[in-house]
């Protein structure tokens, strides 16, 4: 059957579908518009279906602020080129204003929320994607409340960081804060939020590197007093390949195996405990420094003060309460 023109563009409005899309969802939907709209919907779920394994690196992360709330979105896509289309950029704006105007909990809840054309965030995702054959994803939500809120995102819209403060601050340092907290990316605000399990795996990385360089000492030590060249034979494959080359005999490369082989062994049985947990906490204490917001080096400060000593430069009262961040290349 033949399908108006006028038709095919009140489908499109209603939908946000491409011209053609809709010419032909109409023509297989017999001009039922409702079916119509079913056909394009069951696309953008065949597309999803379709893509499911491919990677959402590209998108769109806004933030929003109304009074003590603040929201963090990304609506992610495949690639630049469709993110950089003017229906998405509409939909990932519609989805932080909903967001900040429902507030709500999670992720699932704010899929559930309806737009201003009736379908809900999760049916327009989907629309969009059969509109463009891209995989589309809800890829980050997050929400804080507190006496004030900043927020930053990047001018590339690929990144950005919300952040919670006791009591309202200078608009300068609450923006930089969430600069410092984007481009920084800490894992708390302070050594005491840090998560246990975070804590926990940085100090078996701490003791193990610990132990690994008092080992390799010693393995180079004798090496050296054996007149080898430690960076000869620090693998395998050096060893063989600086053989063929003449520069090791091979009894030397012979030699340099059996040292290692024992001394390691002997090393890494006599290490002293103390020793190795004194080194990894002076290690865990660094992490912390480069880690936490509070202790992180301001990067808008001239000399090199601390977050915690710039925000009480400007209110020795305030502090910052929670932060969310996010990145798409991360």
């Amino acid at each position: 059957m033949a399908i108006a023109l006028a038709d095919i563009k009140k489908l499109r409005d209603m939908t946000s579908a491409g011209m053609m899309d809709c010419k032909n969802a109409l023509t297989e939907a017999e001009g039922d518009f409702k079916r119509a709209v079913e056909i394009l919907r069951e696309k953008g779920k065949s597309t999803l279906s379709k893509r499911g394994d491919n990677e959402t690196t590209q998108g769109a992360v806004l933030s929003r602020i109304n009074g003590g709330k603040a929201v963090l979105v990304c609506l992610g896509c495949e690639t630049d080129f469709v993110a950089a289309t003017p229906d998405f950029k509409a939909l990932a704006g519609n989805i932080a204003d909903a967001a900040i105007a429902t507030f709500p909990t999670d992720v699932e809840a704010l899929k559930a929320v309806k737009l201003a054309d009736g379908y809900t965030i999760d049916e327009d995702i989907t629309n969009q994607a059969g509109k463009t054959g891209e995989k589309h994803v809800l890829a980050y939500y997050a929400a804080i409340e507190a006496p004030f809120v900043s927020e930053y995102v990047h001018f590339n819209g690929k990144l950005g960081a919300i952040v919670a403060f006791n009591k309202e601050v200078p608009t300068t340092i609450a923006r930089g804060i969430a600069m410092q907290v984007a481009s920084m990316n800490p894992v708390a605000v302070d050594a005491a939020s840090v998560p246990a399990e975070v804590l926990e795996s940085e100090r078996t990385i701490a003791v193990q590197k610990t132990r690994d360089e008092q080992v390799q000492k010693a393995v180079d030590a004798a090496l050296k007093k054996a007149g080898i060249n430690p960076a000869h034979v620090d693998s395998e494959d050096h060893i063989e390949s600086n053989t063929a080359k003449g520069w090791l005999t091979p009894a030397q490369a012979d030699q340099a195996r059996e040292i290692i082989k024992t001394v390691s062994a002997e090393k890494a049985a006599s290490l002293p405990e103390q020793m190795i947990q004194n080194i990894a906490n002076g290690r865990i204490a660094k992490f912390l420094k480069e880690n936490t917001l509070e202790e992180q080096e301001y990067q808008l400060s001239d000399n090199k003060e601390t977050v915690k000593a710039a925000l009480a430069a400007v209110d020795k009262e305030a502090k910052v309460l929670c932060f969310k961040r996010f990145s798409l290349s991360d």
